[in-house]
């Protein structure tokens, strides 16, 4: 059934506390929650004898190797056996009940037990993805093969995801190269309004009609420099913010030598000390609001640079900056975890705007940059690398951090 539009909350009701899936798991399976974050299917191959291995385990369960690799592993699999789980003493599970679960056999070997979505039934052929539950773990979930229109409202992929449709989001700086395309694309996906940041509101700039003449979106005095705008907003709308993404970044390039530390200085307070006040102003009241149902309280994005990772000298302070944000992002990560509040750091690499005119392609278009905005929220990401430039940045740094960054500075010419 289609998603309805929540009713409107009683304030005289006492809201619902919080609550998670249980998290215990073992140190493996924490593999699980690393590569569902980055929305890829990858699970543990024996490097001896190739057999798959599921649940993560310590040694191989076919002939007992201890090397271990994790690997993306073929999607398709078969639902054998399903059941309607009607009872749970879990308090998570008995507010969502009934549950759907199934034995699903996977193709490439394992019979695994999974959360079974909309249209996955016994017998049939599913693709298997694995998500992030509420608490951050990774599961196994059975989607069917063709994806139809509305299949992330089914309940079991809504209470795990972060979908946008009748959800409120503030994006904190209207004048980001991403920011008209993201609006749109969150109105596509069923927003039910989109709050936008204007920093130095007394400023008219080239963009800003466009906006005022969409509907179900307002433009709002905000910056993230500013603690007193922060609380005033937050005064104002915290109380209705669902999803928040924060698109505000100041970049200039240089060196760490040759680039003025005024500049350093205001990367820092934008990109670092701005995503920490807008965590503090909006963030505990998120927290809050993560059981209201429909438009729950969901998840906290930032945009960073994939160099967040390993940095490029040409642009040296601005991505000790990113490095910084990211840092702070994962802090945030923790501190949310009890709440069920998903933080996210959707990566791109160089963006088409003037800041890099000069690098040659690929560069990542605000277009692309903004759907991977989306695409991070609609399969509840929490980590995602968006453009060429950022998944071979991502991937390299898996495999070996350190040779990565002599490529980068040249440091192994």
């Amino acid at each position: 059934m289609a998603l309805q539009p929540p009713k409107r909350k009683d304030p005289r009701r006492r809201s619902r506390v919080p609550t998670l899936p249980p998290a215990t798991r073992s140190r493996a399976a924490i593999g699980l929650s690393v590569v569902a974050a980055e929305g890829r299917f990858a699970l543990q191959h024996c490097a001896e004898c190739g057999a798959v291995q599921y649940p993560p385990r310590d040694v191989c369960g076919a002939c007992l190797g201890d090397t271990l690799v994790w690997r993306d592993t073929d999607t398709a699999a078969t639902v054998l056996a399903e059941t309607q789980v009607r009872a749970s003493p879990d308090p998570y599970f008995r507010e969502r009940l009934p549950w759907r679960m199934g034995s699903v056999k996977l193709a490439a070997g394992p019979v695994v037990l999974a959360h079974l979505a909309g249209g996955a039934g016994r017998g049939g052929d599913v693709r298997m993805e694995l998500r992030l539950d509420r608490a951050g773990q990774g599961v196994m979930v059975a989607l069917p093969q063709e994806r139809s229109e509305g299949m992330e409202e089914d309940p079991a992929l809504r209470a795990m995801g972060t979908q946008i449709k009748h959800r409120r989001i503030l994006v904190s700086d209207a004048r980001a190269p991403e920011a008209r395309a993201l609006v749109e694309g969150l109105l596509k996906a069923g927003a039910a309004h989109v709050y936008l940041g204007e920093p130095e509101a007394w400023l008219r700039w080239k963009g800003r009609a466009a906006f005022e003449a969409m509907q179900n979106v307002t433009l709002l005095p905000l910056d993230v420099t500013d603690v007193d705008s922060l609380k005033t907003l937050a005064a104002e709308i915290g109380g209705k913010v669902d999803i928040l993404i924060n698109t505000a970044r100041f970049i200039r390039p240089g060196g760490v030598l040759g680039q003025d530390t005024v500049h350093a200085a205001r990367e820092m307070e934008v990109n670092a000390l701005g995503l920490i006040r807008l965590a503090q102003a909006f963030g505990p009241g998120m927290a809050a609001r993560t059981a209201d149902g429909v438009n729950s309280a969901a998840a906290f994005v930032t945009v960073l640079s994939a160099h967040a990772l390993s940095p490029d000298p040409a642009f040296g302070a601005f991505n000790a900056s990113q490095a910084a944000a990211r840092s702070v992002a994962q802090t945030l990560r923790a501190e949310f975890a009890s709440s069920g509040l998903r933080v996210a750091c959707v990566y791109t690499g160089p963006v088409d705007d003037e800041w890099h005119q000069p690098l040659p392609p690929p560069k990542v278009s605000p277009r692309i940059l903004a759907r991977g905005v989306v695409e991070a929220l609609e399969r509840g990401l929490e980590d995602h690398f968006v453009g060429d430039v950022a998944r071979d940045i991502a991937e390299r740094w898996r495999e070996d951090p350190g040779t990565l960054e002599r490529e980068i500075t040249g440091g192994g010419a």
